[in-house]
């Protein structure tokens, strides 16, 4: 009779043993499935708000700056509205200051950063990045009438100017034996072309679609050098988290490069198209 109880205990506790595992494991199956309908939720967060909240620097020419109208332009805000045109939102554009941009998007200010971010390991490291749609070099500028800089051991002692938390910046420390009391650091790019042009500077470090949108607004006033610190692709730059965001990014640029779209931006803002051989 023992043995039969025991038996019966021992069959009871198999069964519910073997229950609880079938349970959980459809219980798992159940949720991976649900995950997989439902994604991340970052695109649709973004549909449901109706809009793409972007964080730039409003005073970076020719990317995004203000006319006289005090109106957003350039090209990454014409670049920006036609992304979120597919995207099928509006967009809103949220300036921010550059030095803490991207603690501004992982704090949730904004749904992505759209301002001329050059991708480097170091930022991929906090954000993750779009497919690169258009590039530059990091130049020296100098003034129009300085014949001395012409190659970077020229600018051994020299007083040099870029943007704070800019690639400029990352750039500018890479100048063999800089003396980094000589290096002044700007909040806006634009003050830095001030000083420059009245003589607080001797060059600056500036990526050259900037450089060259500085120098159709003053002709003769600044020159490029044939100093080039560094090549830098650009790109948009989203949480860690929000990968069907970045997805559908992704394939609204694809789609604007195949259709003639970002060429024709470029044509606009640079004369040529500048976006076809991006690396």
């Amino acid at each position: 009779m023992k043995k039969l109880r025991f038996s019966l205990i021992l069959i009871l506790i198999l069964t519910m043993t073997l229950s609880m595992i079938l349970t959980g494991c459809g219980g798992e199956k159940q949720q991976a499935q649900q995950n997989e309908q439902t994604g991340d939720g970052s695109l649709q967060r973004v549909k449901d708000a109706g809009k793409l909240v972007a964080g730039l620097d409003d005073a970076f020419p020719p990317m995004g700056y203000r006319n006289d109208k005090n109106e957003l332009v350039g090209f990454d805000i014409d670049f920006g509205n036609e992304l979120a045109k597919r995207l099928g939102v509006e967009m809103e554009w949220q300036p921010t200051d550059w030095n803490g941009v991207i603690l501004s998007l992982q704090s949730k200010k904004f749904d992505i950063i759209l301002s001329g971010m050059s991708i480097t390991e170091e930022r991929k490291q906090a954000v993750n990045f779009s497919t690169p749609y258009i590039a530059t070099d990091q130049v020296v500028v100098v003034k129009s009438s300085n014949d001395e800089i012409k190659t970077v051991e020229d600018l051994k002692g020299k007083i040099i100017g870029t943007q704070l938390g800019s690639t400029g910046e990352k750039s500018a420390k890479t100048i063999p034996d800089l003396d980094e009391k000589n290096l002044k650091l700007y909040s806006a790019y634009t003050e830095a072309f001030t000083d420059l042009a009245i003589g607080r500077l001797d060059a600056m470090v500036v990526d050259e679609l900037t450089a060259r949108h500085y120098m159709t607004q003053k002709p003769g006033e600044f020159k490029v050098t044939d100093i080039s610190l560094s090549y830098e692709p650009m790109g948009i730059a989203v949480r860690k988290e929000d990968k069907e965001l970045l997805d559908a990014i992704n394939q609204a640029i694809d789609d604007m490069r195949a259709d003639g779209t970002l060429g024709k931006i470029s044509e606009k803002w640079f004369g040529e198209d500048i976006t076809k051989d991006v690396k």
